[in-house]
């Protein structure tokens, strides 16, 4: 296993540097082990002792170049077009990488990205290599860093001895199928991840019902709080939530969402027109026990919902709507859309207040948020634009 023994200054850097990264990890034994890696190659090597290696077989990497060098060549001698060669040469290099993850599956690029190829170079950086050597040792990794060596780059985008976070065009995608959560920020009180529809934001009862942001976030940072969630998204619902990592933040927070002065926005695509543009919604709703968890109007007993909103746009016989919700009711937004006395128009998707077709999902997403810091006390917010 890689060490600190071969040091930054050992690697054959040369050219306008390198990025470089170290992760210390934990093995099942509880054996600190320390993994390095460099972004891309080194001195022309993809392997070098002492450093964690790509995510492909080196040999079939370069055979696949060399078979494509040789089509290539001979398609130029005879005067004929190339690129269709390079393009499949690039789809076959693609394949050959394999994404360790941290639940234990391993993953292909035509698993994450479909038909889309990605950015020449994804799964290269220093970050992606560190948590697929550490993922495929069955390490738990407790805390990483990159930073960029030698001389000054010359795109002037990097600067020695600087730490960078990961990429976002590169990084980004891979990271999110590799830890099981898209992390927007993350420091020692708070994380806020970008979480899915379809996953729940807690555990519920039963073991089918134990994937949830919850639990994943409790394997990337074993040291956590018990229940760190401050708040939920519907499983059916994407979009952004807060997590705290420590009892004083997941106290003040939880105040915080208590007093109103947390501020979200939602997304919502309705199942039809509306022709008004915006208003106010104020509509009393309770649990119907009967028929859990589904909400009814009920104005005696109902505890008050109260929704801002405004069209955005309308197309295809529907409307794009951005709702912001001031108070904090289960399924809020959902009923005071599709019941008579609201909007009167489901959000598509809908299973429970409307019609789901197979294979759709609820368009409504968690876009936007505001809260104060719990340590520093500052105002910080997050978007994340609709996948619809």
């Amino acid at each position: 296993m890689a060490d600190l023994d071969s040091g930054a200054e050992k690697l054959p850097l040369e050219g306008d540097g390198k990025m470089l990264g170290i992760l210390v990890c934990d093995d099942a034994e509880g054996n600190r082990v320390v993994l390095k890696a460099f972004s891309g190659q080194v001195g022309g090597c993809w392997v070098i002792p002492g450093w964690c290696g790509p995510a492909f077989s080196v040999p079939d990497y370069n055979a696949v170049l060399e078979e494509a060098d040789r089509q290539v060549k001979s398609l130029e001698k005879a005067g004929l077009d190339s690129r269709s060669v390079s393009a499949a040469a690039m789809r076959s290099l693609f394949d050959l990488y394999r994404i360790h993850c941290i639940d234990g599956s391993v993953k292909t690029y035509s698993e994450i990205f479909g038909d889309v190829m990605p950015p020449s170079g994804t799964g290269d950086c220093a970050a992606i290599k560190l948590l697929n050597c550490a993922f495929k040792n069955h390490l738990k990794p407790l805390s990483m860093a990159e930073f960029y060596y030698g001389g000054q780059s010359l795109s002037a985008t990097r600067e020695p001895c600087h730490f960078y976070p990961p990429c976002r065009e590169k990084c980004a995608p891979l990271l999110k199928e590799m830890l099981g959560l898209n992390i927007l920020y993350r420091d020692q009180e708070i994380v806020v991840v970008s979480k899915p529809a379809g996953l729940l934001s807690v555990p519920g009862r039963g073991e089918d019902k134990q994937d949830c942001v919850v639990n994943r976030l409790k394997r990337l940072f074993p040291d956590c709080i018990e229940n760190p969630a401050v708040h939920r998204l519907d499983m059916d619902t994407s979009g952004i939530q807060v997590l705290a990592l420590t009892k004083e933040s997941h106290r003040f927070l939880s105040m915080e969402f208590e007093s109103r002065r947390v501020h979200k926005k939602y997304t919502a695509l309705l199942d039809g027109i509306l022709h008004s543009s915006g208003g106010i919604l104020a509509l009393p709703f309770r649990l119907d026990p009967e028929n859990r968890p589904y909400q009814v109007y009920d104005p005696v007993h109902g505890r008050m919902c109260i929704t801002l909103w405004r069209r955005l746009s309308v197309y295809d016989g529907k409307t794009l709507v951005e709702f912001t919700p001031l108070t904090g009711r289960t399924h809020q937004l959902r009923v005071s859309s599709a019941n008579t006395k609201g909007l009167g128009i489901p959000i598509v998707g809908d299973r429970l207040y409307g019609t789901r077709k197979e294979g759709q999902r609820l368009m409504l997403h968690a876009g936007y948020i505001s809260f104060t810091h719990p340590w520093s006390k500052e105002k910080i917010e997050f978007k994340v634009d609709a996948p619809f």
